[in-house]
């Protein structure tokens, strides 16, 4: 009897099976609904009795209803997010006879039936009647400022980070020490572009990418956190029309033993949040009984590696907060509190003379030690520097410039010099149409003749304003799909020109250079009026009113009522 079962579904599936070729291969034009809406009944019943490669056949119905329907009766509504499974069964006549087959190495009752095939999430390709996806990797300066700016009637943005937010890093030395608190210093990326909170087809994902797949139009991603997620780590695709990588760099270490284990970035609020609470909590612990003078001097000596103008201003904040908070609020080990920093070459090598000596002078005065040296060790407790000196610490900071990240050398495209992601001058990816880079990932191949930008917040603000423009044009030529951009006329190359820098020193003084270069002309003085025009500018250029009010209202509180010292966390 179980034989002649067999035997008879074996005819029903040689007879739905060739039902479903004709109906595929018409493509829906000979075949009438009822027809389809049928096969797809007959492979679920199959489903149902457990046979293989019933599930092939239930595609296939699938697709033939929805060739029928034009796609519409079973399209999930998930703006666009499917699943897709990783493999594909075979659509040919030939599977009858697999069928037939297969059928002679029917699983007995009571043995476990084949797993499904794994499945990917995706966010499929758009159609031809859809608007095209524009895909930007990170949250940083250069991201942002293209996501202000995108044209979201031309494209619909996708963003993919690991944080939701933009950090304002001019001022985030200020935040370690309670100048300003870290909301003041953030802008939530939704805020920045509406679109990818309320358009159907804009989205944000906090995730980070794991790899491009150029010849596909596909990012590959996983989850920054895959708690509740299904699987650990939750992985999933993009498909793009257009790419920006904007992913950023990562803090330099120069291979130095123990720097990542021992030492504190400055580079995210997370960063500042860890300094802070350090800090406070080796202020407080230095007023335990029966500590040795040697070790509450270790604990309160801060240590900052680096002297760029990060590294400058957070030495200068931290001198204002010993100079007028420490000592009135620990008054027991004030005079155990010190700050060294270390610079191998010049402090403010970007700045002339004048202004690096007078940076000197004032770092000096109000209790910083400059040390020039190469650090060449980090422990626990102690750097080693390069003459054998070593040097006892509480809180080590490092500050010594960026450099590319581990994604960015995972990557197969050309490089420029340095390392980062190799772009022409309209800061395309030579080697990957449709791809884009810009920001501290990114710089100028050296056929261009253009050198490598510096790691500059207004170097990646500028980039990304660029780029909007440029994807506009390219949008208004009708160049906005994927591999449809080859003729579009992208108009004047990206072009750069310096427009100053600015640092502050600590004690209400400021450095400001708006010269293009040291050699050029133009204003470059120090004092406080710097200082109020440092203030001044930064103020203006905080991505919303809402933050600039915030730092307002910081600055005039801690003016009035002094740094909050109290620790959380």
């Amino acid at each position: 009897m179980a034989a002649w079962s067999r035997i008879g579904r074996g005819a029903q599936q040689l007879s739905l099976s060739q039902s479903l070729s004709r109906i595929l291969s018409e493509g829906g034009a000979g075949a009438s609904h009822a027809e389809a809406a049928s096969a797809l009944r007959g492979a679920a019943a199959l489903s149902r009795g457990h046979a293989p490669h019933a599930s092939s056949l239930h595609s296939l119905a699938s697709a033939g209803l929805a060739g029928q329907s034009g796609g519409h009766l079973l399209r999930p509504p998930s703006r666009g997010i499917v699943t897709t499974a990783t493999r594909l069964q075979p659509a040919s006549s030939s599977a009858a006879a697999e069928l037939s087959d297969a059928e002679a190495t029917e699983p007995e009752e009571g043995t476990e039936a084949p797993a499904n095939p794994p499945r990917s999430p995706s966010l499929a390709p758009t159609r031809p009647s859809e608007k095209p996806r524009l895909v930007v990797l990170g949250t940083g300066w250069a991201a942002c400022r293209l996501l202000k700016d995108v044209d979201t009637r031309a494209y619909d943005v996708v963003c993919v980070s690991p944080r939701n937010h933009m950090v304002f890093t001019p001022l985030l030395a200020s935040t370690c020490v309670g100048t300003l608190e870290f909301r003041s210093v953030v802008e939530p990326v939704s805020r920045i572009q509406s679109a990818l909170a309320t358009r159907p087809g804009s989205y944000f994902f906090l995730a980070s990418c794991t790899g491009i797949d150029t010849r596909a139009h596909e990012v590959h991603c996983a989850a920054a956190t895959s708690d509740g997620m299904p699987s650990d780590p939750y992985h999933f695709k993009i498909a793009y029309d257009k790419l920006v990588i904007a992913s950023g760099a990562e803090p330099l270490t120069f291979n130095i033993k123990g720097v990542k284990e021992n030492a504190i970035f400055l580079r995210e609020v997370s960063h500042a949040q860890e300094i802070r609470r350090k800090l406070l909590t080796n202020l407080m612990l230095s007023e335990n009984p029966g500590l040795s003078e040697e070790e509450k001097s270790r604990l309160l000596h801060c240590v900052v590696v680096g002297g760029g103008p990060t590294g400058v201003e957070f030495s200068g904040e931290l001198s204002d907060f010993i100079m007028r908070d420490v000592r009135e609020s620990y008054a027991h080990v004030k005079d155990h509190v010190k700050v060294t920093l270390i610079e191998a070459n010049e402090i403010l090598s970007s700045f002339d003379v004048g202004l690096r000596q007078y940076a000197t002078n004032h770092l000096s005065k109000y209790g910083v030690k400059l040390v020039r040296g190469i650090v060449k060790e980090v422990k626990p407790t102690e750097i080693t520097l390069s003459d054998g000196t070593s040097v006892p610490y509480g809180l080590l900071v490092w500050s010594t410039g960026v450099g590319p990240s581990e994604f960015v050398k995972s990557l197969d495209v050309p490089k420029s010099p340095g390392g980062r992601i190799g772009v022409d001058e309209w800061l395309r990816v030579p080697s990957a149409p449709d791809v884009f880079a810009l920001g501290d990932c990114a710089g100028f191949l050296e056929h261009t003749g253009k050198p490598v930008l510096p790691a500059l917040a207004q170097v990646a603000e500028r980039e990304g304003k660029y780029l909007a423009r440029l994807l506009g044009k390219v949008a208004a030529q009708g160049g906005s799909k994927a591999h449809c951009a080859g003729k579009a006329n992208l108009g004047e190359p990206f072009v750069y020109k310096h427009i100053g820098s600015m640092a502050s020193v600590g004690r209400y003084k400021a450095l400001v250079d708006l010269r293009e270069n040291k050699d050029a002309s133009g204003v470059s003085m120090a004092g406080f009026l710097s200082w109020l025009m440092w203030r001044s500018a930064y103020l203006t250029r905080v991505v919303s009113w809402r933050n600039r009010f915030y730092v307002a209202v910081n600055w005039a509180t801690t003016l009035v009522f002094g740094r909050d010292n109290t620790r959380i966390g």
